[in-house]
């Protein structure tokens, strides 16, 4: 209750003289809030970030660097640190997911994966293309030394929350030493791959829930995690998206006609696009372990279930990948003592 009170008392400084309306916006998987402010016909969003713990100078610093891109983030108005307030632009109610899918993907009958929204592709490729655009302004305005290196400790320490937090909090199993040995030596062979990759800015969370149907678009949200890193990442993190799940073959074309367009801009995507493809699969591999665990730690510690649903469609993807290539097969091994295999279809390059 104070800190509603406080949140009203400094909007009513920052829009003197109006009355206006306030209402829950969304809320995300941290400490933030987000709440719709309505006066004269107008919106606008505030950000409640309790600043003991959540820091708003990332998203800041950010913010600016994206929308001097190009693209479309949330402007922002006036910002509070000390309290932790920020009053931004008001990018819509349509995610990307809304669009596609007319709401959240439901589980189909006797599957463990959401069906693809594959209906309206038209949509959807227009959606993608706009998506992928904006990406590419992000990765050309790349400089280094501007946000944290996605570095091999980061890398491994979003890794690590798999064993962590979905084999031994999630699963209730505890990995021999053999098991443990082999797990570390899959995740050396993953770091070794992101880590030659070329860099530019990552969002971290380039995804149907974070980009909005919105003029110009998309809307991007939630990038106050970006860091400086492995130019595959953000196409992982839309392509195989935990939300969302399309053909594989639409997949592809969407990549193609990203690579396309990267290359033609400049961007230092490999020549080769088996080659680009690979380095796509074995980052989202390492972003598939890193989601498995905090979506188990978002249940396990912080009492959030509604990640549970979402599990297994990560876990497909993992699989996938860990079935196409040699030095992934432990891992695929591994995943098989722990849950049963499941029939799995693909493309091999």
């Amino acid at each position: 209750m104070q800190r509603q009170q406080q949140l009203t008392q400094w909007l009513h400084s920052q829009v003197p003289n109006e009355r206006f309306t306030i209402a829950p916006a969304s809320a995300d998987a941290s400490f933030r809030r987000y709440f719709r402010i309505t006066y004269s016909e107008r919106t606008l969003i505030v950000m409640d970030a309790p600043p003991q713990h959540e820091d708003c100078r990332p998203f800041l610093q950010i913010a600016k660097l994206f929308e001097d891109a190009g693209t479309h983030v949330p402007h922002v108005y006036a910002h509070d640190l000390k309290q932790g307030f920020l009053l931004l632009s008001d990018l819509g109610n349509t995610t990307y997911l809304q669009a596609l899918c007319g709401g959240v993907a439901t589980q189909q009958r006797g599957t463990h994966r959401p069906p693809p929204c594959g209906e309206n592709t038209n949509t959807a490729r227009e959606l993608y293309g706009a998506a992928t655009d904006a990406l590419i302004k992000i990765q050309l305005a790349s400089r280094e030394n501007e946000l944290p290196p996605y570095d091999e400790a980061l890398l491994l320490r979003e890794m690590r929350l798999f064993p962590e937090w979905y084999i031994a909090k999630h699963l209730n199993v505890t990995l021999s030493d053999a098991q443990n040995a082999k797990l570390e030596t899959v995740f050396a062979r993953i770091i070794a791959n992101n880590l030659a990759q070329p860099r530019v800015y990552v969002h971290r969370d380039y995804h149907s829930r974070n980009l909005m149907v919105a003029e110009p678009n998309p809307g991007i949200l939630d990038f106050q995690d970006a860091v400086y890193g492995p130019i595959t990442y953000d196409l992982a993190s839309l392509f195989k998206d935990a939300y969302i799940r399309w053909e594989e073959a639409e997949v592809i074309d969407w990549l193609i006609r990203y690579w396309e367009k990267a290359r033609k801009a400049g961007l230092p995507v490999a020549d080769d696009f088996s080659v680009f493809y690979r380095d796509y699969e074995w980052m989202g591999v390492q972003r598939h372990l890193k989601v498995l665990g905090i979506f188990a730690r978002l249940y396990h510690r912080d009492g959030k279930d509604g990640y549970l649903k979402d599990l297994p469609l990560v876990m497909a993807y993992l699989r996938a990948a860990c079935a196409r290539y040699i030095d992934l097969k432990p891992l695929l091994n591994l995943l098989d003592v722990l849950e049963p295999r499941t029939s799995q279809e693909g493309y091999t390059f």
